[in-house]
């Protein structure tokens, strides 16, 4: 049976710390496969002001560039609106059939399950895969139908919206994005 990953979110932009989860994933879930789904608009953010999905897919290929078992999914750009993670999930229930599928979701979420659309039909296709955040307890969890794994690894504090900001501040952003990412960051102006 294969394990396909999916890590949803804004990537806006990709930093070392989506990095760092997808190896703990990959190596804590063993994973077939893992896929970044860039968000049209997510539904815990309304409103929220996003890069170009062309662009913010276009820094994850070159954040993931040597990366075999990873892959940029735009099927949530190309959908538009609201991103579910529902209708995400389906999608890849139909390009995978039997495979077992786990979705990355951070400890800060995990008691949001519940309010989900469609909580208790996406319990039943995908396992959760939580990664802790520096400072939130993981705690239980919602229970049953959900199924729930922690993942263990290191813990990241790089959050994009400091990365946004270091790039309005004129810092550096060495060590918080791959140097393909901050190039195209610095080169087109992005952030300021």
């Amino acid at each position: 049976m294969r394990r396909i990953g999916l890590f949803g979110g804004s990537f806006d932009p990709v930093h070392t710390g989506h990095l760092l989860v997808a190896r703990t994933a990959l190596e804590g879930l063993a994973l077939d496969r893992l896929f970044f789904l860039p968000a049209a608009q997510s539904p815990f953010k309304p409103g929220q002001s996003l890069t170009s999905g062309a662009l913010r897919a276009r820094l994850l290929r070159l954040a993931l560039a040597g990366w075999t078992q990873c892959e940029v999914d735009t099927g949530e750009l190309e959908r538009g609106g609201v991103s579910y993670t529902i209708d995400t999930v389906r999608a890849f229930t139909r390009r995978f059939p039997g495979a077992a599928l786990f979705w990355l979701i951070g400890g800060d979420h995990l008691p949001l399950l519940p309010q989900w659309r469609e909580a208790h039909a996406l319990a039943e296709l995908v396992e959760f895969a939580v990664v802790p955040r520096p400072g939130v307890a993981v705690g239980p969890g919602p229970g049953a139908p959900f199924r729930i794994r922690v993942l263990a690894g290191s813990l990241s504090t790089i959050a994009a919206s400091d990365i946004r900001a270091r790039v309005r501040a004129g810092q550096s952003l060495a060590g918080l994005v791959p140097a393909p990412v901050a190039e195209v960051i610095r080169n087109s102006g992005l952030y300021l």
